[in-house]
């Protein structure tokens, strides 16, 4: 009998250890995850300037090659109005008239749904745009549920980013919406 109960303390000294050995393992496992998330976010945010940077290269003489004279451009205009908070990727500028482009790696109808109800609020978010045509534009680099030709139905401009420049893919006749 002494020796079953000395095998059961040993059992249970084993099962406190391999416990506090999976309390550490999860403790480390918790920290690798955080850490390949923050790598991720990175990732992800280098990505989304990197293809930011892409459209924006071209985007001046696409647009002009459009008829819009645009002359410069601004990017990741962000703010708050009212506690409602608004980004907008690239705005190119004239005297009377901006593009608001929303960049997206892969784009979905969602985004689309997204930006035209931004560009529904951008006179009211940036009143220095209340008198002007302004225009909505969608670049991206892959499309899934058809929604290039979604966005192209709702008027916007409808931009690929082809790895070294940016095009637009309405056809030549094509009438924006003015916002």
């Amino acid at each position: 009998m002494a020796d079953l109960s000395i095998e059961i303390k040993d059992l249970k000294q084993l099962l406190a250890e391999l416990i506090q050995s999976q309390k550490e393992t999860d403790a480390k496992f918790k920290e690798t995850d955080q850490k390949i998330k923050q790598a991720f976010d990175l990732f992800e945010g280098q990505w989304g300037k990197l293809m930011e940077s892409l459209v924006e290269g071209d985007l001046i003489r696409i647009l002009q090659e459009r008829g819009i004279q645009v002359r410069d451009t601004s990017t990741r205009r962000k703010g708050s109005y009212h506690g409602e908070q608004y980004e907008f990727d690239i705005i190119a500028h004239n005297g009377n008239e901006i593009v608001v482009v929303e960049v997206k790696t892969t784009l979905r109808v969602k985004h689309v749904k997204q930006h035209i109800k931004r560009l529904q609020k951008i006179k009211t978010w940036l009143p220095e745009y209340k008198n002007y045509n302004i225009y909505g534009a969608i670049a991206f680099l892959r499309s899934e549920e058809e929604s290039d030709t979604f966005a192209e139905k709702q008027q916007l401009f409808v931009i690929r980013a082809t790895g070294d420049s940016a095009a637009i893919m309405n056809a030549s006749d094509f009438k924006a919406r003015i916002f």
